[in-house]
């Protein structure tokens, strides 16, 4: 529970004598406590844990306050009984039905997954006991959820580390500063990297006994951890508080449950009552609904009567009879249930649409409270992001929609613009830490499912002359004209279009050389294209233009190079040259 907290286990001279007949009565025992790792304290010094102890930062619960109550002095009498001991005797030796069976049930689990960590169920057991006192002496409901939740003081570093918020106020109801959230006291940050789902219910609930017990004993069975090793479990209960008496607090109960405990009925355990000492600017005081635990409350000091001047010696009211500043009433924060939590996919399909057309699909998300239920009324703003001229039906790129009762909003229907490619659409929810999911989606290019010449007329040119009659074709989806369609036009070999011909009929580019592909042709609003000029080279006979369009559709022309008849050159005998022509002088 605190960052650079030293625990006071009693204070004055009578209550240390006690402290010291109780660590007394507990070792005389005789209980097999497990050996604290040997260290020049002489026992569960951090370094001897290695790097889990290299700072006071990481630690699972933010290093906050925790509770230093230490076990009764009279221990369970059936060494290795264990919790099969009759429900009777202490509350404050037993441990809550459900509290108890959520340890146990976590044991087996990490037994299953990870045999070689040998996680005890009685090491959760003690790190809930100074944690949370077993939830508040097991005052949970009938799914073992905390109720009101868990939540320790703002790590506002008056006292405690200083960590601010990381969840938005998801977890902890506090968008400023973290706290340790739940029976297992897990600060946001950590809990959303460890957090299960234990009790099968769909959600990841700090406060609920089952999934926090599991996700501290996967925490501390992390970094192939053994935790039967005297060695590795300090390492273990010192990545949970980087606290030397926190250590020794957590061995103590360890070793007494080691020996022995007892079932009892939730809600009837003993609550703690000594917290972890904070530093002087702070003064105990109850957690929320129990009575008792830690508080960031600062001590009142006198205001001055100008600044830099000294506290006024008097009442700062007539009749006041105090230096203290009127406190302030204490404003309400919204419950779990109220916060909002998560941003969710509610079901959006791929997001794909032709040129100019509507989308079919429409993004729809899905809000979650603290606790995981759907939650109404929260903004969304949906913002469309990219170069393809694609905007929301009312001409927008940027819409912001409440969630409905079920907590869903649905974003408007999109327009695809008239460029193909790639854009996104983004959807964010919440203020402090916003929640963002953001979707992919494509605008293609505008197709045709068919596409013929506009007539039956032959293409002919003579060798080295171009074609006197242009090519004319229609590009056509369901029937209609089809406006916009890209095509490509390439001189081919085979009447499949599979390879390309690099003699024979030809185009010219801007500067006048052959090109036998055009890739940048368009059909007009009718859905009609004409080609540029084709031009023939001096390689005689029949060649095929293929026209693809966007959207698979194709026709293959035939264009055809001979010398027009009667035209043909004489033919020379083997051996003779031609005759020179002769120029004709002019008269």
């Amino acid at each position: 529970m605190a960052a650079h907290i030293r625990r006071r286990l009693r204070k004055g001279a009578t209550t240390t004598a006690v402290a010291a007949a109780a660590v007394a009565a507990l070792a005389a025992s005789q209980a097999p406590a497990a050996t604290l790792a040997e260290g020049p304290a002489g026992g569960g010094d951090p370094k001897a844990a290695g790097e889990d102890t290299a700072s006071t930062d990481g630690a699972a619960t933010g290093n906050s306050p925790y509770y230093t109550d230490l076990p009764p002095l009279v221990t369970p009498d059936k060494p290795g009984s264990s919790s099969s001991l009759p429900a009777a005797g202490s509350a404050e030796a037993g441990i809550p039905a459900t509290v108890l069976a959520a340890y146990k049930q976590a044991e087996q689990t990490v037994a299953t997954t990870g045999p070689g960590c040998r996680l005890p169920w009685q090491l959760l057991a003690a790190i809930g006991k100074v944690e949370s006192g077993h939830a508040r002496g097991g005052r949970v409901d009938a799914n073992g959820t905390a109720s009101p939740p868990i939540l320790g003081p703002a790590l506002n570093g008056q006292g405690f580390a200083l960590i601010k918020d990381t969840d938005g106020g998801a977890y902890d109801s506090d968008a400023v500063h973290d706290r340790a959230v739940g029976p297992m006291q897990f600060i946001p940050s950590t809990w959303a990297s460890w957090g299960q789902d234990a009790n099968g219910d769909g959600r990841k609930d700090p406060n609920n006994i089952h999934d926090a017990a599991l996700a501290a004993g996967r925490y501390l069975c992390a970094n192939d951890r053994d935790l039967a090793i005297a060695a590795d479990l300090d390492r273990a209960v010192l990545s949970y508080n980087r606290s030397n008496e926190y250590l020794r607090t957590v061995r103590s109960w360890f070793s007494y449950y080691q020996r022995g405990t007892h079932e009892i009925p939730d809600g009837t355990g003993t609550l703690p009552t000594s917290p972890s000492t904070p530093s002087p600017s702070t003064s105990p005081s109850p957690l929320p609904g129990t009575g008792s635990g830690p508080s960031t409350t600062p001590s009142p000091k006198p205001s001055p009567d100008k600044p830099g001047g000294k506290p006024s010696p008097g009442p700062s009211k007539p009749g006041d009879g105090s230096t203290s500043p009127t406190p302030k009433p204490p404003t309400s924060k919204p419950t779990p249930a109220e916060t909002f939590g998560s941003l969710e996919n509610a079901g959006t399909g791929p997001l794909r649409a032709t040129a100019g057309q509507t989308f079919d699909e429409r993004v729809t998300v899905l809000a979650r409270n603290a606790l995981g239920a759907p939650l109404g009324k929260v903004p969304v703003t949906f913002t469309v992001t990219g170069n393809t001229g694609t905007v929301f039906a009312d001409g927008k790129k940027t819409v912001t929609v409440r969630t409905g009762s079920d907590g869903t909003a649905t974003a408007p229907e999109l327009r695809a613009g008239e460029m193909a490619g790639e854009f996104t659409v983004t959807a964010v929810a919440g203020t402090g830490r916003p929640r963002t999911l953001t979707y992919a989606a494509t605008v293609t290019a505008r197709q045709a499912d068919a596409i013929a010449r506009t007539d039956e007329k032959a293409l002919v040119a003579a060798p080295g002359q171009k074609f006197a009659d242009a090519v004319t074709v229609k590009a056509t989806y369901q029937d209609a004209a089809a406006a916009g369609v890209t095509v490509t036009a390439t001189m081919v070999k085979d009447p499949l279009g599979l390879f390309d011909n690099d003699k024979g009929p030809y185009f010219k580019d801007a500067a006048g050389k052959p090109l036998r592909t055009l890739t940048t042709l368009t059909t007009d609003a009718e859905g009609v294209l004409r080609l540029p000029e084709i031009f023939a080279d001096d390689t005689e006979g029949t060649f095929r233009l293929r026209l693809t369009t966007e959207g698979g559709a194709s026709v293959t022309i035939e264009l055809t190079v001979r010398a027009p008849e009667g035209t043909a050159p004489e033919e020379t005998a083997p051996g003779e040259t031609a005759p020179e022509a002769t120029a004709t002088p002019e008269a």
